[in-house]
């Protein structure tokens, strides 16, 4: 936990629990760090509902971190299906409700359970795919997401070092049927590795050409970072200004991702050409434009997402966030054609007007709080923030 902070005074950690051994095994070690700070560590259970079992092992893994004093949440999910994509869509509600449960609490860091062989695994099923220098770092130590912390300081421990904390303790897991599935990748490649106490020095290798990655994936951020501190600017509308003359190209497909609003900018190959000399072009969901000597880059409007229902805490086109309330049955999404007759409202391009986050009551506009404009008596300085799910340059990867 050394080089994951800052923690502040008294820590208190959440800690994402399955109730298999990783996950509990790091509830029992965490608290023991919480506590030994003046600090606590709270145990989140996800019910994901896939199968029959789950909410009776989510109670009894409940009861079995209370025998340890450690405090527990169920947080149940009532929407997953079995169907297409099933993993990723499982995943993606977890992390959703783990970190509405962390802000509602007012915990900061949320903790999870990924050890060396689940890094070595990323490496090859990365590696797989096709994966650039950027992935074959692994996942990252610490990611910092919209008020979330997420650490995973187990990533270069084997996991028989967890089963044999557990049964120091005295405690019994659950194990999930679903890790020996040969129908995901990843249970095929665990297989085929024969390595189920995580200490193989194939494992250990594969974790130490992760971290060297993760260095070197440190030292590209740094140099994004410089390059777009000097040469661009990002605008709370969502568009960017970009000074003419060749950029790198891992700099260039950063600001694409950001203005995007994607999670996963385009590959740096793609963009190698356009980065060697920037022109008028529509890539990677983003339009570049001339804006006297500079580039302006703003949203593609035929890539935008459709609107969304107006609850505070609501995303639209992934860029956006509705970070104040406001009345009913309004929905979030782009200004559009109505831009026309705003034109006189800011200075602001065409192109970057039509892609400004709008409030709507079926058709009629209602709120554009970038224009601080209103028609119906409401608040036109409501909060609509720009908030990509990833930063064009934050700070520096943190490997394990």
């Amino acid at each position: 936990m050394s080089g994951l902070g800052p923690f502040g005074p008294a820590p208190t950690l959440a800690v994402a629990v399955s109730g298999g051994p990783d996950s509990l095994a790091l509830a029992l070690l965490a608290a023991a760090w919480a506590r030994a700070r003046g600090g606590e560590a709270t145990a989140l259970i996800v019910d994901h509902g896939l199968r029959a079992a789950s909410a009776a092992e989510a109670a009894l893994t409940a009861q079995r971190l209370a025998i340890v004093r450690i405090a527990s949440r169920i947080l149940t999910l009532a929407d997953l299906a079995p169907g297409p994509a099933l993993a990723d869509r499982a995943r993606r509600a977890r992390h959703t409700a783990l970190e509405a449960a962390c802000r509602e609490a007012g915990i900061v860091h949320l903790l999870f359970g990924h050890h060396a062989a689940d890094q070595a695994e990323t490496l090859l099923m990365r590696h797989l795919s096709g994966s650039g220098p950027a992935g074959l770092a692994g996942m990252a130590a610490l990611t910092e997401t919209h008020g979330i912390r997420r650490l995973r300081p187990l990533l270069r421990i084997p996991a028989a070092r967890l089963r044999a904390t557990l049964q120091a303790a005295g405690l019994d897991w659950i194990e999930d049927p679903s890790n020996t599935d040969p129908a995901a990748l990843r249970a095929r490649i665990r297989a085929l590795r024969a390595d189920p106490t995580g200490a193989h020095p194939a494992t250990t290798t594969l974790t130490e050409i992760a971290a060297a990655q993760a260095r070197a994936r440190a030292a590209t951020d740094a140099a994004i970072a410089a390059e777009l501190a000097a040469r661009a600017e990002l605008r709370p509308q969502g568009y960017g200004r970009l000074t003419p003359g060749p950029i790198a190209p891992e700099s260039l497909a950063a600001l694409l991702r950001t203005l995007s609003g994607r999670p996963y900018g385009p590959a740096p190959g793609q963009v190698a050409a356009l980065a060697a000399g920037l022109r008028p072009a529509t890539i990677a969901g983003v339009r570049i434009l001339r804006a006297g000597p500079d580039f302006l880059l703003a949203r593609e409007p035929a890539a935008m997402a459709p609107p969304v229902p107006a609850r505070q805490g609501a995303v639209w086109d992934h860029r956006f966030r509705l970070a104040s309330p406001i009345g009913e049955n309004l929905t979030l999404g782009a200004l559009g054609p109505d831009a026309a007759r705003l034109r006189r409202l800011s200075p602001l391009p065409a192109a970057v007007l039509r892609t400004l986050p709008a409030l709507r009551r079926g058709e009629e506009l209602v709120t554009v709080p970038h224009l601080s404009y209103a028609t119906d008596g409401s608040d036109p300085c409501t909060q609509i923030v720009f908030s990509p799910p990833s930063p064009a340059a934050g700070a520096p990867f943190r490997g394990a």
